[in-house]
């Protein structure tokens, strides 16, 4: 293989035979259960990174299915996002996702620096309540419930907010060990249908444990539960702050 034959397949690993296929990244019927909780402040502030900052101690637990991505097929993920600002404008930290499929753990840990680890994560419907389950190993670390469509919610009010940009800590190492690139990163959701939306009580428990420590950001209080439904693409990222560029 020449030289320029390799950059012209370099975009990710392995090089013979990819991960993942180039973008862009599209989700249909992508359903997202998010419980937004108050939390501890001090915690809170423990990991999130400058300059981005808080305005209150408020964390969003999400469960998201996936049945239909481009490139990636059908899978589960669930995670912890962090309401921000960044030059005064408000979006979302991504602190914690864990998901069940290869190929978009190494994409979104590769492209845009998503902090996906392996996990086990379960979102159904079981009787009259929306179920998500986030297992690592055989250990349960986290349990939502939520009332299955019992109120509905604006759409356009859910559009705007899944607009707003998501922000993303990128540490790629160097050979040595030594990182190679740190990085704050911006991404957007881009060309974002809601096909339903609703709200109803809801409840989150999360359980301690050494290596996906969810529970490192406790449940003081939960605030609101929401049922998405939507199809989306998933735009790629913009570097907003180089941590090695100082």
């Amino acid at each position: 293989m020449k030289a320029n034959e390799v950059l012209a397949k370099a975009f990710a690993m392995p090089i013979s035979s990819p991960a993942f296929p180039p973008g862009p990244y599209r989700f249909v019927n992508r359903e997202f259960m998010i419980i937004t909780y108050r939390t501890d402040p001090e915690a809170l502030r423990a990991v999130v990174p400058e300059p981005l900052e808080i305005d209150e101690p408020i964390v969003k637990y999400e469960f998201i299915r996936m049945p239909d991505s481009t490139g990636f097929g059908d899978y589960t993920e669930s995670g912890q996002v962090i309401p921000v600002r960044y030059k005064g404008r408000k979006g979302g930290y991504v602190h914690s996702m864990y998901l069940d499929d290869e190929g978009p753990i190494a994409a979104g840990r590769e492209l845009w620096g998503f902090p996906k680890k392996l996990a086990s994560p379960e979102l159904r419907v079981e009787k009259d309540v929306l179920l998500g389950t986030l297992d690592y190993g055989p250990v349960r670390i986290s349990t939502a419930t939520m009332g299955y469509k019992y109120r509905p919610l604006d759409h356009e009010a859910v559009r705007s907010a899944l607009m707003e940009p998501g922000y993303l800590l990128k540490v790629i190492p160097h050979v040595d060990g030594s990182p190679r690139i740190c990085e704050l990163v911006q991404y957007h959701l881009e060309e974002v249908t809601i096909k339903g939306a609703w709200t109803g009580p809801a409840a989150l428990e999360l359980a301690h444990h050494a290596l996906a420590p969810v529970a490192q950001l406790p449940v003081l209080e939960v605030l609101s539960g929401a049922h998405l439904l939507t199809d989306l693409t998933l735009g790629l990222g913009t570097v907003v702050h180089d941590y090695l560029n100082r």
